[in-house]
Formats: structure tokens, sequence, C-alpha cells
């Protein structure tokens, strides 16, 4: 303290000014001596006269000015801590534990509780921990709510000496002598702003696009004189619904609506999972099929035609889906409702027509053409590849089918073109070759996948700008960009299904070759699980062209079959089939001494479905360092959704998944917590 009570600074030089001046009238004094002593005489009276009253005012006077000096800076900290305590902005100061060492009056009137904040900080306020407590010289911002207003909270660390000449702001001093630094908390209303926020947020404008997805086929399954009063009733149900949440809804088409609502009620459908799905699938006055709706929303885009673009992007993706569902996109965060209807066959094939003579357009454009799968190809996969061939080749071009690991179930069908002379010998390449093939005036015609990363060779699709898609499977998120051509139609039951169709509309006497048709047929067959999946009339028709073109089922069903080891490794597999909640079976297939183990996994999980009771079938594969899930079922259970949750995808029916930095026991609770989720939460 007597530190402290020391003048130093501009105040001391001030205070012994006079001594200081004293040494210049000294010298002074000598000057005078050298000219005149007489003078020197009397000025050296003056001098000392004048130091001994210098002397005495400096050291009589200095206790008084000490004393002054004391009361004005008393007087100062008691006005400094009054205006601190009763400063209108909240404050407080916290210990390096999270203990509140002191508040003001502002801060004490909003915690109420001031004895718990003494205990710790996080009593009063949860989401202020010790984990968050600035470490730095950096602020710390904590945005939070307490009883009915938000705030922003500033945490500042302050170091020790920073209080010390200012202790009086402490209640208790002993924690400076114990603490290396301290905490200033300010708390900062912000309810109004967050209030404004929400309000902005709310007041948002939502578009969105409402497509029913089998309006021809709905109407002609009931009678005529009905017909009027079905479309009214789906009217009606979908105008009410819109007035729920205060929508502006238009019909463009017959069948295609557009809608704007604000995004307060966005909330609302989430929770009730858009139930105009369910209320328009009950519409039933008759009809033999149940009417389903699409709806694409586009959630926080900057403008309004981004949004329209969003909500047009989602419902592409609804219906590339199979439709009966409900797609948001926000971004590139896309997020799925409703999709448990089976998709509905379309009845009339011009689509595939329009699409045969759009791809014969861009094949007879290109000088190359290069036709690929997914990894791990399939019978489907090859066999519409080879369809694919025979287009480029009908149509005078150069073709190829790239295709790097050959699995036991393709082996049978692959061979046959194989060291065949009527066949090139690169009609088929691996991935290098491949991208020394390609370039940028290439054709590039990817079947039976839409998910680049799923593809045989994802490297191809940035070497040239013309490419093709052609798949049966359900779209997700992950898409080709920038395709010419994408024909995705989920309702087919195979790739080779489609090749089929557009195969009969290309011209030029396209025929096939009966090895080709072979191919073709098996691709069929095995999607279908023998004509058990997902068979349509559409598909029987497409089998009946390829038996037409010379496809021989006995040869087909002799190729199928599998060797001794893999069919003990099959039926062990069944043993050990675990059963989850009474309805799905789960198995584990090894992938030892086995050519094909996804191929082997997906063959058991078809068998599991035989079970009675059983609504869905997980068969889990082990190969290459990751686990591989086959996922089946009949019409109870959307196993694609299931699959898309942990990063796969497929048909409602027929799905699959690939997992890695994981184990067999991890994966298998990992689908068993998904199926438990969404039980809870209704989806099932």
């Amino acid at each position: 303290m007597r530190n402290r009570r020391r003048l130093s600074g501009s105040l001391r030089a001030y205070l012994r000014w006079p001594l200081l001046l004293t040494s210049l009238l000294v010298v002074m004094n000598i000057c005078i001596y050298m000219i005149d002593r007489k003078a020197s005489v009397v000025m050296t009276c003056f001098i000392v006269l004048y130091l001994v009253i210098a002397l005495s005012l400096f050291f009589v006077k200095r206790p008084s000015i000490m004393g002054d000096m004391v009361r004005f800076a008393s007087n100062y900290g008691q006005v400094q801590s009054k205006l601190l305590k009763e400063l209108s902005l909240p404050y407080a100061v916290i210990d390096s534990t999270g203990k509140m060492l002191w508040a003001n009056d502002e801060f004490c009137d909003i915690i109420h509780s001031e004895r718990r904040a003494r205990h710790a900080i996080t009593n009063i306020f949860p989401e202020i921990t010790n984990d968050i407590l600035p470490l730095s010289e950096m602020d710390v911002e904590v945005h939070l709510s307490y009883g009915d207003a938000n705030y922003k909270v500033v945490l500042r660390r302050v170091l020790i000496p920073d209080f010390e000449e200012n202790s009086y702001y402490m209640e208790d001093e002993t924690t400076i002598q114990n603490t290396s630094y301290l905490i200033a908390m300010y708390l900062h209303d912000e309810t109004e702003i967050v209030g404004l926020q929400k309000e902005n947020r709310d007041q948002r404008q939502i578009i969105g696009l409402l497509y029913i997805d089998n309006y021809e086929e709905a109407l002609e399954s009931v009678d005529e004189v009905r017909r009027s009063l079905l479309t009214a009733l789906v009217d009606r149900k979908i105008n009410k619904y819109m007035q729920s949440i205060d929508a502006v809804i238009k019909k463009i088409e017959k069948d295609k609506y557009i809608f704007v609502f604000q995004n307060k009620y966005m909330q609302q459908l989430q929770s009730n999972r858009f139930s105009i799905l369910e209320e328009v699938r009950s519409v039933n006055i008759g009809n033999e099929m149940s009417v389903t709706i699409s709806m694409g929303l586009g959630v926080n885009a900057d403008t309004y035609m981004r949004g329209y673009e969003f909500a047009r992007a989602a419902i592409d993706l609804a219906l590339g889906r199979g439709g009966d569902q409900a797609v948001i996109k926000e971004g590139e965060k896309i997020s799925y409702y409703g999709g448990k209807s089976v998709t509905v066959e379309k009845n009339t094939r011009v689509k595939a027509r329009v699409k045969a003579h759009a791809l014969r357009e861009f094949v007879e454009a290109k000088d190359k053409i290069v036709i690929m799968g997914h990894s791990i190809g399939d019978v489907d996969s090859f066999g519409a590849a080879i369809g694919m061939y025979r287009i480029a080749k009908t149509l005078g071009k150069k073709a190829h089918i790239v295709i790097n690991e050959v699995t036991s179930s393709v082996r049978p069908i692959l061979s046959r073109f194989t060291n065949n002379p009527d066949y090139e010998e690169d009609m088929f390449l691996n991935s290098p070759s491949a991208i020394q093939t390609v370039d940028m005036n290439t054709l590039l015609i990817v079947v039976d996948v839409n998910r680049p990363s799923y593809t045989e060779c994802p490297e191809l699709l940035e070497l040239t700008k013309t490419i093709v898609i052609l798949d049966h499977h359900r779209q997700t998120g992950e898409a080709v960009e920038n395709a010419v051509l994408s024909y995705i139609e989920p309702y087919a039951s195979s790739s080779c299904e489609m090749v089929a169709e557009i195969l009969q509309y290309i011209g030029d006497g396209l025929k096939l070759r009966q090895c080709e048709a072979d191919a073709m047929y098996a691709g069929i067959v095995i999607d279908t699980n023998n004509f058990l999946n997902k068979t349509g009339v559409r598909t029987f028709e497409a089998a009946a062209y390829l038996r037409r073109s010379g496809a021989d089922v006995t040869r087909i069903r002799k190729a199928f079959r599998t060797e001794m080891p893999e069919y003990i490794t099959k039926a062990a597999a069944i043993t050990s089939t675990e059963v989850f909640m009474d309805k799905y079976a789960f198995a584990e297939c090894s992938s030892e001494g086995v050519d094909s183990p996804t191929v082997l996994g997906a063959q058991v999980a078809n068998e599991l479905l035989n079970i009675n009771n059983m609504k869905a079938s997980f068969v889990f594969t082990q190969f290459n360092g990751k686990i591989y899930i086959s996922a089946r079922s009949i019409d109870e259970l959307n196993v694609q959704v299931v699959m898309e949750k942990l990063g796969g995808g497929g048909h409602m029916s027929v799905a699959g998944a690939q997992l890695i930095d994981c184990t067999l026991a991890e994966a298998m609770q990992k689908v068993k917590d998904v199926l438990t989720k969404m039980t809870e939460e209704g989806d099932i």
C-alpha cells in the first residue's frame, strides 16, 4: 500500500519544480560571481532565502496535498463503483472456474439468484460451461435464452493487474491473489433482434410444385361418369390442405400445381410428414388405382427465381424416385418424406420412343461410344451395356464397354463375347484404357446407375461433356451433372427392360444376336428374382421381345447355377439368420472362398423373404475392406429409405449400402438403430 501512496509521474515533477529551479539559480549565481562579486553575494542571500522557503513549503504542505489526493481518489473510486454498479448494461466478473465474484444491479435483477451464480455461473446459464470460457485474449460470444429474453453473452479474459488498481470492484479480494486472471461477462439483450429475425424467417416465401403422378391411369381405372368427381375430390383435398397453411395455389396444368406459402408453416408440414400424400391416396370412389401426388419445395433461397429452381429440382427428384413423396431442397441439403407406395407402371411407351429417338441423335453425332455400368457389375448392368453396344454398332459407331471386375454371375455371360470373332478384341476395356480412349468427342452412356461415385470409372464423367444416363434405380441427392439425356424410370423392373424397349424404336433394321438377347433376358430374370419382384406388363413385353430375338431360358438357367462351396456358404448364412423386432431378418454372409460375395449376399436376401411374416431382409457381407448390405422387401417396407440413411440407395423393394471403417456387428447395429428410429417416428 506504501507504493500505491507514493507520488509518481507528472504530479511528483510538478511538486518538485521549485527545488529543481534552485540548481538553475545556483548556476546563474556562479556566472554573476565571475562578473561582479558584490552582486553575487546579494544573489546568494536571495537564493538561500528562496531555498529555505521552498523546502518549508514542500515538507509542510506535502501531507496536506497527499490528503487531498487520497480524498479525491476515494471519492472518484466511489463514484466509479456506483456508476458501474448502477450501469444499465448487465455486467459481472467470474473467475477461471466459472464462479461469479461480483455483479452489478442490472445483472442481479436478471438472474434473480445471486447465490446460485456464486457457486457456478452454469447454474444460471447452462450454456456457459468451463469448456467455452476464454483462454486467450479473444472474446467468446454465446447466444442463449433466459426466461423470456434472448441474450448475447460476451466473455472477456482480463489479467489480474488490470484489477489491482480497481480492487474495489471485488467483494472478495482473496480471489485475486489465488487466480491468475478473471473473466468479465457482459449481457446484451437481443430479444427484439431475435424476434425480428424470426419474423423475417417466418415471412420468407417458399415456392412449391405439386404434381399428380398417375392422373391419366387413375382416371382410366374409374367409370367415365365418375371421372369428373374423382378430379374434383382430389382438387378439394389439395386446396383444403393449402388453405390450412395459408398458401396461394394455382393449377398450371390438369395435373400440375404451383403454390406459395410462408416459411412459418414449414414446421407444421414436416411434423405431420406431409399428410396430404395420405389424404389424396385415400380418395376412393370406385377407382381401382389410388391417386398419388409428388411435391417439391425450395427452401431458404436467396431469390424467388432461385427458390423456383430448387422446387423444380426437388420435384424432378421426387418423380425420379417413383413419386408419392415430398422432397425439400434447401441448398445442398435434401429431405424426403413419404414414398411408401409401390410405383405404378406406365402403360404407354411414348416416353421410351422419345428417348430412343434422342439417343439415336446423340449416337450418330459422335465418333466413339463408351458404355459403363456400376462398380462390381451385375447381370442387369452387363445386359444393358450389351444392348447399348448393339445400338452403337447398328449405327456404325465404334463402341467399348468398361468393366473392371468380373463377378461369378457375369462371367458365364461374358465368356460368350470374349474370343468371339463376331466382336472386336477391344470390346471390353478396363478403367485405365477407357480413360485413354475417352475424349470430348465421345458419347458416354451410363447404365443401371445414376450416382457418380458408384460408376465403374467416375473419372470418365469429367473427360466428356456428352453423357447419357439410363437407369431404373430411384434418384438420390447425388446425381451426374450436365447429362444431355437422362432416362430414369423407377417403375421399370430392370435396366435391361428399358433398353429392350429402346431397341425396338431405334430402327435401321436392328437385330439382336442370340448371345446378346441371352444377356439382356438374364438381366431381367436376375433383377426381378425370376419375375417375382416389380414385374409388370411391360416387363413381360420386353421379355417376349428378347425371346423372339433368340433368348434361351434353359441356357440362361444353366449359366446361373452355383458352385457347391457357394451353395454351402449360402446355406450357412441362412442358418445364422437373426430375427429383429419379429419381422426383420438379419444374416451374415461369409466372403471366404466365394468368387462374388456381394452377389451371393443378394441371393441370400431374396431367399430370406420366403420366410413367413418377414417384412424385410438385410444381409451383411464383409469384402475388400467394406461392409456390403443387401436389403430386400416385398411391399411392406421401403428398404430404399432405410439404406439412404446409411448412405446407400436403390428401390423400394431392392436396395443396398456400403459401409467403411466399421465391423459387421457395428453395421448390424446401425441398421437396427435406423429401423428402431423410423418405427418410433412413424415412418414404418
